[in-house]
């Protein structure tokens, strides 16, 4: 009785915070714009040292190394719940059921854009990396569609559960793979290999930004390491009162449909900001559709309100905006100086 009046609740309250907030979402993510070039020059510099923690040391690279995704408090916190990925009925059963809503907004929007390569297999041929795959939830399925997916994510016990877990499937054996590291560790190796940035054609990060620590070096990081014209998929949670009230109060603490303390609402982000945070690292955003959670069916939906849960595609600008148009010019006046047969 308490889940059907609670889900009559927040109906009710999203129903209401609908108007005004999802009207002004729309309204900022079109009058959303690019940060300030010396902004844009201090976050190049802090989040690519990031990607340099891991490597060594070269002549060339001036960039400082403190920027990083990880939150240590969020690694203890996931790393106790390592063992319970694959319970549909428990921490988890929230993300299993987002599946059904997820799955298709990933395949749909990258057939949008690379049209329909094999009967059954709609997603053959194109590389995806799951950032913060935990137990490879989101990573099956989009392997069994087709895609070569590496999974991603900093709690090694997750990893080896996600491993385990696709090991009993033998489609998944060559569709699937993971990898406990970190975006900025990954990229800091592509760049290493001197075989130039953009290996992936789509990134995903579902309920991920909201339990990491620098959001400006996630956004650099997705941008150098898709190729140009590539997805980014995010889902996450929104930044409002409402959010606050049924994420935190009702998820958490009332129903108890995730552990207490999962969420911290200071790292929610809006779509306005998220989408400002995007452009300015070389993304457009195609898409802002909101989602909403029903605990009494356990069962998730589309709704026309960003103002609590909310589901972003993305896409690489193939001519990359923050290409330092000094560099250009001395570039030209190189080339054109340079001795001709």
């Amino acid at each position: 009785m308490l889940p059907s009046k609670l889900g009559r609740f927040a109906s009710g309250l999203q129903g209401r915070a609908r108007a005004s907030v999802s009207g002004a979402a729309r309204g900022g993510l079109r009058r959303a714009a690019g940060c300030p070039q010396r902004a844009l020059s201090l976050r190049r510099s802090a989040c690519a040292g990031a990607l340099l923690r891991r490597a060594a040391p070269r002549q060339s690279s001036t960039r400082p190394s403190s920027q990083t995704t990880v939150d240590p408090d969020e690694v203890r916190r996931f790393q106790s719940l390592a063992g319970k990925w694959w319970d549909e009925q428990g921490e988890f059963a929230a993300l299993h059921a987002m599946n059904d809503l997820r799955v298709p907004f990933i395949r749909d929007n990258l057939l949008n854009v690379h049209g329909a390569r094999h009967p059954g297999k709609p997603l053959a041929g194109l590389r995806l990396l799951d950032v913060g795959c935990g137990g490879g939830l989101l990573s099956e399925p989009l392997g069994r569609l087709g895609a070569h997916v590496l999974g991603i994510d900093p709690v090694s016990d997750s990893i080896h559960t996600a491993q385990l877990h696709a090991s009993y499937d033998p489609d998944l054996c060559d569709s699937v793979s993971y990898r406990a590291c970190t975006l900025e560790e990954l990229s800091a190796e592509e760049e290493e290999e001197e075989e130039g940035s953009g290996h992936f054609d789509a990134i995903v990060a579902s309920e991920v930004v909201e339990h990491l620590a620098d959001l400006e070096t996630f956004a650099f990081c997705c941008s150098h390491m898709l190729k140009p014209g590539g997805s980014l998929f995010v889902t996450t949670i929104n930044k409002t009162n409402l959010s606050y009230a049924l994420g935190i109060v009702v998820a958490e603490q009332l129903l108890r449909i995730v552990p207490s303390g999962t969420h911290d609402w200071e790292k929610f982000i809006s779509p306005v900001e998220l989408e400002r945070l995007l452009e300015s690292n070389g993304f457009s955003v195609q898409s802002v559709q909101g989602m909403l959670y029903n605990p009494a069916s356990g069962a998730w939906s589309w709704t026309n309100s960003t103002a609590i849960n909310y589901a972003l595609h993305a896409v690489k600008l193939r001519d990359d905006p923050r290409r330092d148009p000094a560099e250009e010019d001395r570039g030209a006046a190189a080339h054109s100086s340079a001795p001709r047969d």
